[in-house]
């Protein structure tokens, strides 16, 4: 994953974490603000029902106003006439419950001739038998005479139980928010290490290029310095010839894709004769056919065609896609190079051959970074897992398509759509 892409993921992530947590921290406020007036609404409404009912019984007129106060979170209701708290609880009782206040609710009479209130009862309106310590002290209301006071000692237990279901989506959205910021903190962390990786890989090749021309230097020298007839020092001298150009082929593979990763690599497009270029690259790429007893033939109905790519990585990819199907043969390579027009007048350069093949649920990953079909304890095929992931992407940024088909002991075909120069 590219720098700018995990930035933006960081900053859009952020963003998101912010906006969730605000409107979570908004809804719940408003949600609670709802429930607490919705209440205020129901007690009220029940109160003066009961108001009326007592005002009924007493056969007295309510008043015009203030029928109804509240301080602390107790109501006070004026009823302008003496009450029998038995039927005061009585009325409370039934119209709670009807108004679903099923809540614990206390109750205090105000007495005129001591001027206190007279507290007279704590009812438990819930299914359960839990007990609860009275109020010490239920606010007076020096304006009125003949009034009760009911206050609701659990009122914002009762709110917080009525909110479970919002309580538990935000508990949980929540947690999806701090799985999130772990993910984003695992994201930044293996950022990070990868970006340390690429560092001690691309040192590291780069390192290697010094050697690596010091050895071919050498080699060079001693081959051009051997004497006719030492076949044993000269068979020596090859190996080490072959060895650091295979060393070095493998470094350029690994630099190559560092400079892919990091966009520092630019097309050098130029017009292609494709047909003698492709025709020169497979008779060098033969040779090591030969040498197995292989081989390696070019396919063209054309005699000339032109394209537009840049020559050394159009170079790069065939070669790859030849080696592929030279290192993965069952026991001699079979392959053929073809270049064709299909129906779309685009041009097709495809390579087949006779090899092992590829299953079918291994392509879909086949052109992954550092991944290589998996062979069990078998490791006679070399290789870094890099040769289509660089194919793949050369191919991308000359805008051809790239297709794969195999069968399994059976061989494979890999094609690319070029566009032809008109």
């Amino acid at each position: 994953m590219h720098n700018n892409s995990v930035r933006l993921i960081l900053i859009f992530g952020s963003l998101a974490i912010c906006g969730v947590l605000l409107f979570q921290s908004y809804w719940l406020i408003e949600t609670w603000t709802i429930k607490n007036q919705t209440f205020d609404t129901q007690v009220m409404k029940s109160l003066r029902q009961v108001a009326v009912k007592i005002a009924d019984v007493n056969e007295t007129e309510l008043p015009k106003s203030n029928l109804i106060q509240k301080i602390s979170g107790s109501y006070a209701v004026n009823v302008n006439s003496a009450i029998d708290a038995n039927i005061l609880e009585d009325f409370l009782v039934r119209t709670f419950d009807e108004a679903s206040l099923n809540t614990v609710f206390e109750y205090a009479v105000y007495d005129c001739a001591n001027d206190q209130l007279a507290y007279h009862n704590l009812c438990n309106l819930t299914a359960g038998q839990e007990n609860f310590e009275r109020s010490e002290n239920l606010p007076k209301f020096n304006d009125l005479i003949y009034y009760f006071v009911v206050s609701f000692p659990k009122r914002d237990s009762y709110l917080i139980n009525d909110l479970r279901s919002n309580i538990l989506f935000s508990l949980i959205t929540i947690l999806a928010v701090m799985m999130f910021m772990y993910a984003l903190w695992v994201i930044l962390r293996q950022q990070k290490l990868t970006d340390l990786q690429k560092d001690f890989i691309n040192n590291m090749t780069h390192e290697f290029k010094t050697p690596i021309s010091s050895i071919k230097i050498a080699s060079d020298y001693i081959i051009g310095e051997i004497r006719e007839g030492n076949e044993r020092l000269q068979k020596y001298a090859s190996i080490i010839k072959e060895q650091n150009e295979r060393l070095n082929n493998q470094v350029e593979k690994v630099l190559n894709i560092a400079r892919l990763e990091k966009d520092q690599f630019k097309l050098n497009l130029e017009v292609i004769e494709l047909v003698d270029f492709v025709d020169r690259l497979v008779r060098t790429e033969k040779i090591k056919f030969d040498e197995k007893s292989g081989e390696l033939k070019f396919d063209s109905c054309m005699q000339s065609i032109h394209i537009k790519a840049d020559k050394l990585h159009l170079s790069n990819v065939l070669s790859n896609i030849i080696d592929n199907a030279f290192k993965y043969c069952k026991k001699t390579p079979y392959v053929t190079v073809s270049l064709e027009k299909n129906d779309n007048s685009k041009l097709i350069l495809a390579v087949r051959d006779k090899g092992i093949g590829i299953k079918k649920e291994n392509l879909r990953k086949i052109f992954d970074k550092f991944y290589r079909v998996s062979t069990g304890n078998v490791h006679d095929v070399k290789g870094f897992g890099l040769g289509l992931y660089y194919v793949k992407n050369i191919s991308d940024a000359h805008g051809w398509e790239i297709d794969i088909d195999s069968t399994a002991n059976e061989g494979t075909e890999v094609q690319i759509q070029i566009p032809i120069l008109k």
